[in-house]
């Protein structure tokens, strides 16, 4: 890993289950629990993944290369959660030249839950740090749509 990314940057990587990142994954609208009512001890799911906590303990970012069973491709942000760590737009964007080291030339999308947020432009954090609009999930069967970003390295002249 390039040591100036994380040296000079707001990340630090961790491990899955790392504490920290595990209280705010905890306060993310996607945090699941287990219905036996264990604590949870990781909260990445499988694949090969990259989490990364800011310094100040106020941010999560988790990165996934998976299948993705809905057939997008690339690498997945599973999780971003920014309890004041900075400009969420700036995390977004050290968080994917930081992908990008590790996973030169990929994909990178996420998927945004609109009815989880309290904005008029769920995203727009995601859309102010570059990436764009691909579209919406169809939902169905009890599950709502989804709105799809990505961003690809040739965005920022990579």
């Amino acid at each position: 890993m390039n040591g100036l990314l994380f040296d000079d940057g707001v990340w630090r990587r961790a491990l899955d289950g790392d504490p920290e990142g595990l209280a705010i994954y905890g306060r993310h609208y996607s945090a699941r629990t287990y219905r036996d009512g264990r604590r949870r001890k990781l909260f990445v799911g499988p694949g090969e993944k990259l989490v990364l906590v800011s310094f100040d303990g106020l941010a999560l970012f988790v990165w996934r290369s998976f299948r993705d069973d809905s057939g997008e491709e690339g690498i997945n942000c599973a999780v971003f959660r920014n309890e004041g760590a900075g400009r969420s737009s700036d995390l977004i964007r050290e968080a994917a030249a930081i992908a990008w080291s590790r996973w030169p030339g990929e994909r990178l999308y996420t998927y945004v839950d609109a009815s989880k947020i309290a904005s008029t432009n769920p995203g727009y954090c995601f859309l102010a740090a570059g990436w764009s609009h691909v579209r919406w999930t169809p939902g169905g069967h009890g599950r709502r749509p989804l709105r799809v970003l990505e961003i690809f390295p040739s965005d920022w002249g990579w």
